[in-house]
């Protein structure tokens, strides 16, 4: 599945499994991709929440918006550290990022992958 980004002088087609992250800077939204390259497009995060979510329907449930400037794929949480404001996107083989992000948003986040039912600690505690 691919998502598209069009302007008037450019049009982006990125496939959606390998976006890792969005972040804000502004009125532009930056994609950060597996490869590690960096996409800008103008429209600011809320923007882009919204044509996230018009494009990718029920895919779009791997994502998930963070504070006020990010927007993650869940697919990639490799670690969330609360007290050094710290979550770490990788695909355990050739990508880690490093993001900071308010100890409350973590907080959230958490509780939410922990409250998961895709989580299978969950199951077997069930």
């Amino acid at each position: 599945m691919y998502v598209f980004f069009n302007s008037r002088d450019e049009l982006q087609r990125i496939e959606v499994s390998k976006i890792v992250y969005f972040e804000a800077d502004g009125n532009y939204t930056d994609i950060i991709m597996v490869n590690k390259l960096r996409a800008s497009v103008c429209m600011n995060l809320g923007e882009m929440e919204r044509a996230l979510a018009a494009q990718t329907g029920e895919a779009g449930n791997h994502f998930m918006r963070i504070g006020k400037r990010f927007i993650i794929n869940m697919d990639y949480v490799y670690s969330i550290n609360v007290l050094k404001q710290q979550l770490i996107l990788s695909d355990y083989d050739h990508f880690a990022f490093q993001v900071s992000i308010s100890k409350e948003a973590l907080r959230r986040m958490k509780e939410l992958m922990i409250k998961s039912p895709n989580n299978e600690q969950n199951k077997s505690h069930e």
